[in-house]
């Protein structure tokens, strides 16, 4: 379905660029608003480290979602983004003092807590402005989830997380603290999730936990399970809405909430994936010994993902009606990972042809480098080309 890309006006522009289509952005957070709408007490937080564009954040803004940021430079585009304070999280295993003294000034509703070291300096350093900082703890809970292994995050031996064994200890510890305040718990198995029976493992866990807590006199009042929401990279235009549907009737038919607890959500790459396609236009036309490549001005530097974890993003040559040919899809930068694809098949090509590399609204452009000193790629919106 080529017809959605204006080609014509992509010729205009200097190549590799990133294009998001707002459209299906304000679609699927349509979706997310009417499906949330359904339940009580339900509040989702965008995660920005999928991308922090700052039209992207603007848009997402609109729909009323709050900001999982897990760096200062996060909390920072999404306060210029215009994200209220009062619905920004703050996670990471490793945050920086700087970065908590920005939180702790900008009275953020609260840090996802991974340690008692971190839990201690955040104490120390809202004592010394005279605040009281949220806190929720982050659980590993010792979840599989039926992902890339580089991108699971809630097993035991995963850096995430405070182990099941030290939570009762932990929460003991924040009430004698005087300056953080426990408000709930948080979780997060991995990403690009498309088993849905994940998520009820994960139901299962918190579920046990809440049950625990209730025991011992541990009131809970948010509960937090994270993102993880994988996308259809193999069809794009066929599925460009994840099933939010699913999604959240599975947390909020399984997960036994107490009155009134709050039930918080981190999608990122099921919020963006789909709307964003990295351009690229082809250099050179390359016959090999027993194959031929399809050279791109766009390279690892401007799309990592296949490179870093084998990743596939659908690849379209949206500039030719000819017949089909087999590629190896590759960029010019000098490592013999920069590979976007092998044996792809493409409409005939050739030197000049507009190619699109889909679904990488998500860790696309956000995870650009300058590496061989190239120029990050920029970007456009449905806006910016009407």
């Amino acid at each position: 379905m080529k017809g959605q890309f204006p080609v014509d006006k992509f010729r205009d522009l200097r190549t590799p660029f990133y294009y998001y289509d707002t459209r299906i952005l304000r679609q699927t957070l349509e979706v997310i608003r009417q499906e949330t709408e359904k339940m009580e007490n339900a509040v989702v937080h965008y995660a920005v480290k999928a991308n922090a564009n700052q039209e992207i954040l603007r848009t997402i803004r609109e729909y009323g979602l709050g900001a999982d940021c897990v760096s200062g430079g996060e909390i920072k585009a999404a306060l210029q983004a215009g994200f209220s304070p009062d619905k920004i999280v703050f996670a990471g295993v490793g945050k920086a003092d700087w970065e908590i003294n920005l939180a702790l000034e900008h009275h953020i509703f609260c840090f996802n807590v991974e340690s008692i070291p971190e839990l201690e300096i955040i104490n120390e350093l809202a004592a010394v402005k005279g605040t009281v900082a949220n806190v929720a703890f982050r659980v590993n809970p010792d979840v599989k989830a039926h992902t890339h292994a580089n991108i699971t995050t809630g097993l035991a031996e995963n850096k995430f997380g405070i182990a099941l064994g030290d939570i009762e200890q932990v929460i003991e510890l924040a009430h004698r603290l005087d300056h953080v305040k426990f408000v709930g718990l948080h979780f997060h198995i991995g990403s690009q999730i498309l088993d849905m029976g994940d998520f009820a493992s994960l139901c299962n866990r918190v579920n046990e936990l809440l049950t625990l807590f209730e025991k011992h006199h541990v009131e809970i009042e948010n509960i937090n399970v994270g993102g993880g929401l994988g996308v259809d990279y193999q069809h794009p235009n066929r599925q460009s809405i994840p099933d939010f549907h699913e999604y959240f009737r599975t947390f909020n038919s399984l997960i036994k909430r107490r009155n009134g607890q709050s039930l918080h959500f981190e999608p990122g790459r099921s919020v963006v994936a789909q709307c964003g396609s990295l351009i690229s236009k082809v250099l050179y036309v390359k016959q090999g010994t027993n194959k031929q490549f399809a050279i791109l001005d766009a390279g690892m530097t401007d799309l990592i993902r296949p490179a870093l974890y084998q990743a596939y993003h659908k690849i379209e040559n949206i500039s030719s009606e000819l017949p089909v040919e087999t590629y190896d899809v590759v960029g010019p930068i000098c490592e013999s990972s920069d590979v976007f694809g092998k044996a792809v098949d493409l409409n005939k090509v050739s030197r000049g042809d507009l190619i699109a590399l889909r679904s990488a609204g998500a860790y696309g452009e956000i995870m650009a480098s300058q590496y061989n000193c190239r120029e990050l790629p920029r970007s456009y919106t449905t806006e910016d080309l009407l």
